[in-house]
């Protein structure tokens, strides 16, 4: 089961990404721009995504994801943190990420874990 302590070292992890607060809850947020809070209840979290993309994730995990009333026409979705697979929580908090993140800080990290991957297939280092 994940846990907020779940989100924070995934978020923590990806380039620029900070803790502070938004309506009064923890939140992670990259130059000022949210990408996930805890909401008040503190199983949950709000994770801001693309609209088609949220209709897809609802779509296909209704369990872990859902749309209230509030963020209905918002783009974000609630994450219920005991029913996420933590690999797919981080595919979300990295997509989550990628909408707020500076360009110039997105085209930074995929060119490092562009080269972390090479390394990897040809057992290189750099």
């Amino acid at each position: 089961m994940a846990t907020w302590s779940t989100v924070k070292a995934i978020g923590l992890a990806l380039p620029g990404v900070e803790e502070s607060a938004s309506y009064g809850t923890p939140a992670l947020k990259v130059k000022g721009k949210l990408v996930v809070r805890l909401l008040e209840n503190g199983e949950d979290v709000v994770v801001r995504v693309g609209l088609e993309e949220r209709a897809a994730l609802v779509s296909a995990a209704p369990k872990a994801f859902e749309v209230t009333p509030h963020y209905q026409n918002r783009p974000a979705v609630v994450v219920h943190l005991g029913a996420i697979a933590q690999g797919l929580l981080r595919d979300v908090l990295a997509e989550s990420w990628r909408m707020v993140a500076p360009p110039k800080l997105v085209a930074e990290h995929d060119g490092k874990s562009n080269a972390r991957a090479q390394s990897r297939r040809t057992g290189r280092t750099r």
